[in-house]
């Protein structure tokens, strides 16, 4: 065997190697080699934590061969959606929720999450309405009524402009047939910032996250006037907003590539629903205060449609979306 040959059937197996790398590559059993998981934000925030905590799950289970995380942050996600409708590989995930979907709608990004293919939802959160302790609104009504009567005049802090408590914040104004342009809404980056802002006085009410102002709730600085799950928050004496017909989760999941074969779609639904049955996953709940809210299949992608179909016209309705 002469070293040219041998040197060109080398070049060619590293070749098939690398290949099969890039696209994810099965083992024999039919089992996912590398899995990779793009968390489309910064290191750091929720879908990064979601991100990590199924890299550690699906790894302590032997799910898959490898499991790499990579961030691609930017515009709520919508640049990490470009991203995944460019790639190949049939053992890719993306983490995705609520937010996004007004991402998608607000910076009127031209690669949709109906480009893609719907895995798994995997957790959700309740947000909560909190006022500072001594404020004069000791229900929901009261603060509703006070933007009603006073209109900017009463304002109310959360996270980006677009996101999930924004999007709460014109659902709750909607139910009570109060003018949109009345809302007043102060956006931060961070829980953190909504949270000094509320307990310097420096707006009237705040929505976000149950875990971002929990222990505030708790040690009695902040009133929780409601929350926007479909049950009352085992943690909080505070109503649903179910009266008012209001119901809103902030769920995050995992999609693939819209491009991706029926089998690679199986593929990854029984690793997600194998990842999900671990005891690796339990603790990430339990440790980070998710609550699980695991769905599949046709049930998942009929969620997700539906929440894309009720998010644009709340967009509308706060003035954010044409």
């Amino acid at each position: 065997m002469g070293a040219g040959w041998r040197r060109a059937v080398a070049i060619t197996a590293v070749g098939l190697v690398l290949a099969g790398c890039g696209q994810g590559a099965k083992s024999a059993d039919g089992a996912i080699g590398k899995l990779e998981i793009m968390a489309p934000a910064d290191p750091g925030g929720g879908w990064d934590q979601t991100a990590r905590a199924m890299q550690t799950a699906v790894s302590g289970a032997k799910l898959a061969g490898s499991v790499q995380v990579s961030n691609v942050g930017g515009a709520g996600g919508t640049v990490g959606l470009q991203k995944l409708a460019n790639e190949r590989s049939e053992a890719y995930l993306m983490i995705t929720g609520l937010v996004m979907v007004g991402a998608v709608e607000t910076n009127a990004s031209k690669t949709r999450l109906e480009d893609t293919t719907p895995i798994a939802r995997l957790t959700a959160e309740d947000e909560v309405v909190v006022v500072p302790a001594d404020s004069p609104h000791k229900t929901i009504e009261d603060l509703l009524n006070a933007v009603a009567e006073k209109g900017k005049g009463v304002s109310i802090t959360g996270g980006s402009a677009g996101g999930t408590d924004h999007i709460l914040a014109g659902l709750l104004l909607k139910a009570k047939n109060i003018e949109p342009g009345k809302l007043n809404y102060v956006p931060y980056s961070g829980g953190g910032e909504s949270l000094a802002a509320l307990l310097g006085k420096k707006v009237d009410a705040g929505i976000s996250g149950i875990g971002e102002y929990k222990e505030q709730i708790k040690a009695g600085k902040l009133r929780a006037l409601g929350t926007s799950g479909p049950n009352p928050h085992a943690d909080l004496n505070a109503p649903t907003f179910k009266d008012l017909g209001v119901e809103l989760i902030n769920w995050r999941g995992v999609v693939a590539p819209g491009s991706i074969s029926a089998e690679a779609k199986n593929r990854l639904t029984k690793l997600v629903t194998d990842m999900h049955a671990s005891q690796t996953w339990k603790e990430e709940l339990a440790k980070k205060g998710w609550t699980d809210t695991f769905l599949t299949g046709n049930e998942f992608s009929t969620f997700m449609f539906k929440e894309i179909g009720r998010v644009k016209p709340a967009l509308q309705d706060i003035g954010l979306v044409k």
